[in-house]
Formats: C-alpha cells, sequence, structure tokens
C-alpha cells in the first residue's frame, strides 16, 4: 500500500472582498486565524504589502508552509496549504480560509504529496509525521 507525507492544497478564489484583500493589515489576522483553527504549528510569518494595493504571505510552519498572493483590482486571492502529517489540517485551515474571506468561486487542487513511499513500519511513520 502507498501512503503520503503530506496534503498540497492550491487554490484560487475569486470574487473575493477588494477591500478584504487589499492591506497586510486585514489579511494578516485571517491567515493566523487559519493556522491556529487548522491546529498547525507556526515557527515564523511574513508579510509584505504591494503600493497601493494587494498583499502577500507566508507563514513557515513546522509541517510545511501556508502562502497567499492577492489581486484585490481582480478580486483574487491565491493559496498554497501545503502541511505534513494528519491531512485534516490542511482541510480544516482552507475551510477556515474559504469561510472568512468568502469567494464567489474557488479553482482547486488537492496533491498527495511523497505518494510514491512504501508503507512503513509504524514507528516510521510516526516519526516522519514529526518531520
Amino acid at each position: 500500500m502507498e501512503v503520503g507525507v503530506g496534503i498540497h492544497i492550491i487554490a484560487d478564489f475569486y470574487g473575493v472582498d477588494s477591500e478584504l484583500i487589499a492591506t497586510t493589515e486585514r489579511m494578516y489576522p485571517i491567515i493566523e486565524g487559519a493556522v491556529e483553527y487548522g491546529r498547525l504549528t507556526k515557527i515564523s510569518s511574513d508579510y509584505y504589502q504591494f503600493r497601493p494595493k494587494g498583499a502577500s504571505g507566508i507563514v513557515l510552519l513546522a509541517e510545511s508552509h501556508l502562502s497567499f498572493h492577492t489581486w484585490p483590482e481582480y478580486g483574487l486571492v491565491t493559496l498554497d496549504i501545503y502541511t505534513c502529517g494528519d491531512p485534516r489540517t490542511a482541510d480544516d485551515a482552507f475551510a477556515y480560509l474559504v469561510d472568512k474571506l468568502r469567494p464567489t468561486s474557488i479553482s482547486t487542487r488537492k496533491i498527495i504529496r511523497g505518494d510514491m513511499i512504501e508503507e512503513a513500519g509504524e514507528n516510521q511513520i510516526e516519526e516522519a509525521a514529526l518531520h
């Protein structure tokens, strides 16, 4: 049986309120809230404010990362959520972002990372989940 080491969600949110996604000041609590809601382990984060509007950010996680870029002029947010371990963490963080950003439509891809790894003994899987 094959198992993966992580889940990678790549998504584009369309029709998002342009004022909500225009600044890091507004995006910061949403992104940090997704990390907390997803029970993810934050190592550090960095956000960048474009002029006049637009924001980007990345949260480095013990489980991997969560990043975003916004285009307020298009109502667009692009997201990248990659976590190892329990796949529900990525799904929960994603659901939180959908709830807070309220896109009118979503394009998404979900990829199982490391899916060619052969199933290992229970101790090896637990050890891999800690990385």
